[in-house]
């Protein structure tokens, strides 16, 4: 109820002796309690930009709604406002509203009573609450009515149990707390593991992670919700109304209370500056206010690091901190709650270590002052012992006090070193042992550069992760591959991983590849000197120790190399088989590479990508088993392919004489970027059209490489490649790759590797059908291009800004100019592009296509109008013209839907 304290406390807010004065003349309630709660909540704003903290306002302006609904309350039910009862529930239950978190109320019915008596006047309480500005979640219900749906909905009794009594009748109010208590309806223990359950699930739905490009800061693992977890079970378990009380029932240390309070405390001000800047209810942190609020908090760019991405990191550092609190106590309830019961003697592991109900646990307080290592044995122990359910809280929080006690002399002491290479060498437990490392904060401190990248996040949409958490995703993924029962996911790199003797290189790898992000300079640079350091202090021989120096140094080669380059070149492949040196290093880099690209975003990852990075293994382990001395050579190349493609097509019923009149006029280049297998599919299908009948599509949905192969052979023009991308474009396709090829007669054989906007190949007859008939309308059309689709810029693109970047290199040996773009990603990118290729005259020989998040990096192998190198005043134009279109407001305009 609204106490005479909690009039005092917002007098300032509102003057309610005014406010009852002047509806005590007459004045209408509506306008009047609008106009004074908008008036307050101005007043809120403005403290709380002013510096005043949201644990200040939050539970003021649950007081000023009390004020405001209770006003209401009496006008609308009159004389029944005494037999009903009006409760708050949920958070605002809590006594805690943020600007535009909802009213949820609940109206309390006798049971004995009509209830139809009271319908007009509930409905009228709430038309004046929504009119006033509220945004008000109502239920209506007697005291049995809340036993049958709090029975039978874990929701609604967390709702009844965080309830308060704001007006009305006291002696119902109690009855229904009474009737819906522990005694009578979900007793501690299920109620807990229903609770836990939920949380779980929860946890899940947000893949057991927050640190994620837009995380929300009350569902997310970490955030308010866990806070509430932790308190809805010490209310139904130990009776406690604050989050001190379990300080007082020895739940909490006055520490871990602290840490607690202040976490919650931030997330109330980001939060709070979030509804803010939404004008509403919001609780995600979109890509659309971080950067507002990390001015708002007063963070500056720096040399190495943007302010969005400080206050970002402190995001996820608090609620790094709060998930282990949660993890913590939770556990301490289990043992409360649940094995309170249970007595059985512990069982020795050695006499550091025991195991008691399932769980580990030190045999002594001491254990980590006498025997510090033993912060890193407790880790290996849980991975030799598989019924180990997991660390005792109390062990867990001497953990946390004994964190510092893991400097300099532990890192030098032998016993921590061996400990640490043994946890990496362990057959099981590996990912799952560094994560809980990560947790209980003793892997950052054992690897300082591990803990300086904590919660470090890069501002863009290509790493969706925390450093951190990207970190041990890759390590996680190169694990499952050395796991049998994992090996249905990826089997060719499993096949690999079953032969390298020393899977533990691998792993450290994976650990110190993105090790020094945010230092300044090149962080494979600067991560292969520590990943050398660090290997060679834990007894590693040098040649290891420069082997997983090497792997940190090149991490990004075989990804550049198969994205942005041109693979069916020999002359490519012969360059990165010289950097890459033998097959060894080969095995090792392409499960690095696999692992680091599922780890960076899991929807990067798809078949285009899975397939040209296995043709690149192929090619280059075809030409380490030649010889380095004795380079793939292209002629031989050609001979080869057209051997193979000849037996196929005998096998279709063509005669060498068809096949041969079909090829005179193709190219060499025809055959080094094709299979056999691909060639023969084109020379049957064209053989089968025949000449003059106009444009041959041919789609095949899920191609050798990756994704739907778009095959066209077609009478040769300027254009083509502009008309194909603008047609691909409306379809809605993502171009990967495409290769065109002019032959000798005038026709051009072009390829198009094309995804459907989840990733995936196209599926259905129907979809096939569509695309080809598309395009070959649009082939059949006049040389006037079609208008680009005009596709709505994606919400979370509008907030980054790439400059764009143009940069032109010679192909001697192929007689081509390769240019590569680098600019803001937006819809119909390519189309644009393709139409200043034709204004231009430019053709297409080749292209790769990538978007990187944000950015799109393309590369474009190209020649002039007389299929020579650019000179560099075509080059310039060229330049000039592509900087008009991508930088064009009113392209952008109408990308936007403006």
């Amino acid at each position: 109820m609204y106490t005479p304290e909690s009039v005092r406390r917002d007098r300032q807010l509102l003057d309610t002796e005014s406010l009852d004065t002047a509806l005590i003349r007459g004045e209408r309630p509506v306008p009047l309690l609008r106009r004074a709660l908008e008036e307050a909540d101005r007043t809120l704003q403005a403290r709380f930009l002013e510096g005043t903290p949201a644990a200040e306002l939050v539970p003021l302006r649950a007081q000023v709604v009390d004020c405001v609904v209770t006003r209401v309350w009496d006008r609308t039910m009159g004389t029944l406002g005494a037999e009903a009862a009006l409760v708050a529930v949920g958070g605002y239950g809590r006594g805690e509203l943020h600007p535009g978190s909802d009213t949820d109320l609940m109206v309390l019915l006798p049971d004995n009573g009509d209830e139809s008596c009271f319908d007009e006047a509930i409905q009228e309480l709430v038309t004046m609450l929504w009119d006033i500005g509220l945004e008000v979640g109502h239920s209506v219900r007697t005291v049995a009515e809340c036993v049958t749906n709090a029975s039978a909905d874990i929701t609604v009794a967390t709702n009844l149990i965080e309830s308060r009594l704001l007006s009305g009748n006291h002696e119902l109010y109690e009855a229904m707390e009474e009737a819906t208590g522990p005694a009578h309806i979900w007793p501690s223990r299920v109620f807990f593991e229903a609770k836990w359950a939920e949380q779980q699930a929860r946890h899940q739905k947000y893949h057991d992670t927050a640190y994620n490009l837009e995380p929300n800061i009350k569902e997310s693992p970490g955030g308010l919700r866990d806070i509430h977890m932790v308190g809805w079970v010490a209310k139904r378990h130990l009776n406690a109304d604050t989050l001190y009380d379990l300080v007082r029932k020895g739940f909490l240390t006055e520490e871990e209370h602290r840490d607690l309070v202040q976490g919650q405390h931030f997330l109330w001000d980001v939060r709070f500056a979030l509804h803010v800047l939404a004008g509403r209810r919001e609780d995600r942190l979109l890509f659309d206010y971080q950067l507002r609020l990390a001015e708002q908090f007063g963070y500056k760019d720096a040399e190495h690091t943007l302010a969005v991405e400080q206050f970002m990191q402190r995001y996820y550092r608090t609620i790094m901190r709060l998930n282990r609190l949660n993890e913590m106590l939770l556990q301490l309830y289990q043992e409360a709650i649940l094995y309170a019961d249970v007595d059985e003697p512990p069982r020795l592991l050695n006499k550091r270590f025991q195991v008691k109900r399932g769980f580990i646990e030190v045999t002594h307080a001491s254990v980590f002052r006498r025997y510090p290592f033993a912060l890193l044995e407790i880790f290996l122990l849980l991975q030799q012992d598989p019924e180990i359910k997991g660390v005792r809280a109390a062990t867990v929080r001497l953990i946390r006090e004994h964190r510092d006690r893991i400097d300099e002399r532990f890192r030098n002491d032998l016993r921590a070193r061996s400990l640490f290479m043994e946890i990496m060498r362990q057959p099981r437990g590996i990912t799952h042992e560094l994560r809980r490392m990560h947790s209980y904060g003793v892997l950052g401190r054992y690897i300082p550069a591990f803990g300086q990248i904590t919660g470090r996040m890069q501002y863009d949409l290509f790493h969706v992760y925390t450093v951190d958490t990207h970190i041990l995703m890759v390590v996680r993924n190169l694990r499952r591959l050395f796991l049998p029962e994992f090996s249905h996911e990826f089997p060719f790199c499993s096949r690999i991983a079953q032969r390298l003797p020393k899977p533990e290189l691998l792993y450290l790898a994976g650990l110190f590849h993105d090790i020094a992000k945010g230092r300044g300079g090149d962080h494979s640079v600067l991560g292969e000197q520590d990943a050398y350091e660090f290997c060679v202090h834990h007894g590693l021989s040098r040649y290891d120790s420069r082997f997983v120096a090497w792997l940190v140094r090149n991490h990004l080669l075989m990804s550049m190399t198969a994205q942005r380059k041109d693979i069916s070149d020999p002359q490519v492949i012969n360059e990165f088989a010289r950097q890459v040196g033998d097959q060894r290093r080969l095995d090792h880099l392409y499960l690095l590479t696999v692992a680091d690209i599922r780890g960076t975003d899991p929807k990067l990852w798809n078949s285009w990508r899975e397939s040209l990075l296995r043709e690149l293994y192929e090619l280059t382990k075809r030409a380490i088993r030649r010889g380095l001395g004795n380079p793939i050579d292209g002629d031989e190349l050609v001979r080869e392919t057209q051997q193979q493609a000849r037996r196929l097509l005998r096998e279709q019923g063509l005669h060498h004489m068809t096949v041969r009149s079909i090829w005179r006029h193709f190219t060499p280049d025809y055959f080094l970027r094709y299979s056999a297998e691909e060639i023969a599919w084109h020379t049957a299908a064209i053989h089968a059209h025949g000449s003059g009948a106009g444009p041959l599509v041919l789609i095949e949905p899920e191609s050798a490489r990756g994704g739907t192969e778009v095959f066209v052979y077609t009478r040769d023009r300027d254009n083509i490649f502009a008309l194909m991308v603008s047609a691909l474009d409306q379809l809605r396709l993502n171009i990967q790759d495409a290769r065109i090829i002019t032959t000798e007669n005038g026709y051009t054989l072009d390829s198009y590797l094309v995804l459907e906007d989840d990733g995936r190949p196209i599926s259905g007859q129907h979809r096939g059908t569509e695309i080809a008939e598309h395009l070959a309308a649009t082939l059949a059309c006049s040389d006037r291009l079609p208008e680009p689709s005009a596709r709505t810029l994606p919400r979370r693109l509008r907030h980054f800004s790439t400059e764009t970047q143009i940069s032109f290199s010679e192909e001697p040996h192929n007689e081509r100019t390769a240019m590569e773009l680098i600019t803001g990603d937006q819809p119909g990118l390519l189309a644009q592009v393709g139409y200043t290729f034709a204004r231009c005259g430019i053709r297409v020989q080749n292209a790769k296509i990538a978007t990187i998040g944000e950015r799109a990096e393309d590369v474009f192998f190209i020649t002039g109008p007389d299929n020579a190198p650019l000179t560099g005043d075509e080059q310039e134009r060229l330049r000039r013209a592509l900087l008009e279109i991508v930088d064009d407001d009113d392209i952008m305009a109408r990308a936007d839907g403006v």
